[in-house]
Parts: C-alpha cells; structure tokens; sequence
C-alpha cells in the first residue's frame, strides 16, 4: 500500500504534501514515500517549520491519490461542512 508524507507550515497551519523535492499544498503533487518513508521523517522532525509529520496510507485513484481515513481526506481538501472553505487549484508552493 503506497504511502505519502504529510505535515503543517507552521507559520499558516497549511497542511503540505511531500513532492519528493520540495512541499505542495496539493495531494495530487505528492509522491508516494513506502521504502523512504522513515528516512524521510527522520531528516524532516527536526525542521522547525514543519511540524505533525506523518506517514500516511492512500490508495491509487485516477486522478491521484485517496487518503484512506475520513480525516486525512478533509485535510487534503478542507472542511466537509463548508465547500466554500475547500482549497482552491493553486500552483506548488514550496517552504
């Protein structure tokens, strides 16, 4: 099962998707991790603008990747409750 590193900016609270050379603000720009999975927990704990790293369990889709838990979903896309809320397409941004 593919797996992806995830963690918050610190400064903004945003939640970040590891793109294997930098941060996204986008599930969709994430690389799955499996075999650097802890290597790369590692090298990043100690980073101080970024913190709640977590290796997490997602599934293939067709346009990208699906979170397995209801609540790594809504922090891929935002708030279930208020649409209007949702992360807008943005270009990458990285830290």
């Amino acid at each position: 099962m593919p797996r992806l590193l995830t963690g918050n900016r610190l400064e903004t609270g945003d939640v970040i998707w590891w793109t294997g050379s930098g941060w996204s603000l986008h599930l969709k720009d994430a690389v799955a991790v499996d075999a650097d999975g802890e290597a790369l927990l590692a090298r990043f704990a100690p980073e101080e603008r970024i913190n709640d790293l977590a290796l997490i369990d997602v599934d293939a889709a067709p346009d990208g990747w699906r979170p397995r838990t209801t609540r790594e979903r809504v922090r891929a896309v935002g708030p279930s409750v208020r649409p209007d809320f949702a992360l807008p397409s943005l270009p990458v941004e990285a830290i």
